[in-house]
């Protein structure tokens, strides 16, 4: 593979991710900005010009955990590396930076907002690669300056598995875009799940080039987390590829990208300038890295390569995000199996590509069917996305699960547009936020109507001040085991074992009140039931650990089976909690935000 030391080496554009996708493959996102600015500008000093700074599921996790305004970030990022640098955000077609799709609206007031807010180039992308879904922020991005980086996402099918993620569909979609007419500066081809295997990557690019020409800029994405990424990345090289992404130690490699300094090495003696970087120069800015994050706790999987995430893609980005949440509500020891159920989420839900928001469809649903069984409830955004209300899946989903996503949503399937249907959605306007923002007493800037809109009630909390805080520092963990921190972290809701009986314990400090509730009546090796009868009434129970976010119905009510009693809040999903029969409540057991538990008795119905 060694080329001819005298021929020119052709010059790699190098995007360092590390502040962006390395954060949010890591970390889940969780990082404070005043601890990593200092890592920023020794990037700066190691002649590093081109940042992925923003946007993605990074923006949200600013707003959920950090309690900071990501336009603040930004503008000071912004000013860290100065006027010059090529500053980039993630975004996901009609679904910019929110988990839902926009109005025209709010689509262009993402585009205002980030250039406001120091963005040069926005990379945009569609889970589906549904092409009507890019038209419009792709014109919005141009219209308000910004480089527009028009992406086709990939990944590897489960085996067996065919119909689309060939180089023949990629071709497809690349053709789509080109015939559609939307603006373009760059076109990246992006593996979130970074499963795509390198011989694919090699006539992708190859397939790209010829299309393109030579003088349209193409780039790779893709994540170390199947163990090919390299490989992938020097498949691409040997292609043509114009520029590549990469992140710093340690949030690189793992469920990230491959580490800038592994690139260096692995590109030694051929002809590929990547960056014009010195090795040295990254030497020090990965020691001040490791500096700024040495108290962060990093999780056992985003360190990890698995051979099996190509049966079941998960994204390294969402990866520990969805990780962490399995810690946040005591199940992770369900992590293994609900992997394992993705390969039959993905197979039946039409092929879109495993990367947000289809991959945390995929996730939630997986969740679902292996702590209520098989297709027992749907995750709203699974069932919507096979329904058709986020545009046209590759391939057309399993015609059993639409049946059942219908009806357990009480949706009918559409083939409208996903712009056309958000732009119809009174909920989706500006004036909607602007009233809920007047109601709220909150200040009505432009900012403020997008983070609430983006973020929805965690934003407006935010907004008032009362965002959450919830970084994992490894100090703060060695707080909890001794001391006054050993009993803040007893505090909270458990689930016990009494000769055989399982009950949930809320645990507080000194003399608090405490609530001990029966979880269920059989032992505790017996599998839970759902809905138990207890006396004349029938428990109504918890299937899924989380938080009471609404209650919707009263004691004494009369309802009828199927009616939403109440509505917990789970894994970033919403979980209906219905009546199994029809009846007059007897007893609503929780409280609004209160933490409960798998099992738990929510209520009773007589």
């Amino acid at each position: 593979m060694a080329k001819n030391r005298n021929v020119k080496k052709k010059y790699i554009d190098v995007m360092d991710t590390t502040f962006r996708d390395g954060f949010q493959s890591v970390f889940g996102g969780r990082v404070l900005m005043d601890d990593f600015f200092p890592a920023v500008e020794a990037a700066k000093i190691a002649g590093i010009t081109h940042f992925e700074f923003g946007g993605g599921a990074r923006f949200q996790s600013l707003y959920f955990y950090l309690r900071e305004d990501a336009f603040e970030m930004m503008d000071k990022f912004r000013k860290i590396v100065g006027p010059d640098a090529n500053l980039q955000t993630l975004a996901r077609g009609v679904n910019t930076v929110m988990l839902d799709t926009g109005s025209k609206d709010l689509i262009d007031l993402h585009a205002k907002m980030f250039k406001k807010h120091g963005t040069t180039t926005i990379r945009n992308f569609d889970a589906l690669n549904d092409v009507e879904n890019l038209k419009y922020s792709a014109e919005r991005i141009a219209h308000h300056g910004l480089k527009h980086e028009a992406t086709i996402t990939m990944m590897d099918l489960p085996p067996g598995c065919h119909g689309a993620h060939s180089v023949e569909f990629y071709e497809k979609t690349l053709r789509d875009i080109l015939e559609s007419g939307l603006p373009y500066d760059s076109i990246c081809f992006k593996d979130a799940s970074g499963t795509s295997n390198p011989q694919k990557v090699f006539e992708t690019i190859k397939m790209a080039r010829k299309l393109l020409g030579e003088d349209t800029h193409i780039r790779l994405h893709t994540h170390e987390t199947a163990g090919v990424s390299v490989a992938a990345y020097m498949a691409a090289l040997e292609a043509g590829v114009d520029g590549i992404d990469m992140a710093a130690s340690p949030v690189s490699g793992g469920t990230s990208q491959p580490d800038i300094l592994t690139m260096l090495h692995a590109t030694k003696g051929m002809n590929f300038d990547l960056g014009g970087l010195d090795i040295g120069k990254i030497l020090t800015y990965e020691k001040e890295l490791q500096g700024c994050l040495e108290d962060y706790y990093v999780p056992l999987e985003a360190t990890m390569v698995s051979p099996i995430i190509p049966f079941s893609p998960m994204p390294g980005g969402a990866l520990t995000a969805n990780t962490q949440m399995l810690r946040d509500n005591d199940i992770m020891d369900k992590f293994p199996e609900i992997i394992a159920a993705m390969q039959e989420v993905v197979e039946k839900g039409g092929y879109g590509t495993s990367v947000t928001p289809v991959s945390q469809f995929y996730f939630q649903q997986a969740l679902n069917n292996v702590m209520q069984g098989p297709w027992e409830a749907i995750a709203p955004g699974y069932g919507r996305m096979v329904l058709g209300y986020f545009g046209k899946t590759p391939v057309a989903p399993d015609p059993e699960i639409v049946k059942i996503a219908s009806e357990k949503l009480n949706l009918l399937p559409t083939t409208e547009k996903a712009l056309d249907l958000a732009d119809a959605d009174p909920a989706k306007s500006l004036e909607s936020w602007i009233n809920r923002l007047k109601e709220e007493n909150i200040e009505i800037t432009e900012e403020n109507i997008f983070i609430a809109a983006a973020c929805q009630d965690k934003g407006i909390d935010f907004l008032k001040g009362n965002g959450e805080l919830n970084v994992r520092k490894k100090s703060q963990m060695e707080d909890d085991c001794k001391g006054k921190g050993e009993r803040k972290e007893m505090s909270g809701n458990y689930t016990v074992v009494v000769d055989g009986q399982k009950f949930s314990v809320q645990v507080a400090e000194g003399s608090g009140d405490v609530q001990v509730v029966a979880v269920d009546g059989e032992a505790a090796v017996a599998a839970p039931t759902p809905n138990a009868p207890v006396g004349s009434g029938v428990e109504i129970k918890a299937l899924l650990p989380g938080n009471v976010w609404k209650i919707v119905a009263n004691p004494g009510q009369s309802v009828n089976e199927g009616d939403v009693i109440m509505i917990l809040e789970s894994m970033k999903m919403e979980i209906d909690v219905v009546a199994p029969t029809g009846g007059v409540l007897k007893s609503i057991n929780v409280a609004t935000n209160d933490k409960v538990v798998e099992g738990q008795v929510v209520a009773v119905i007589g």
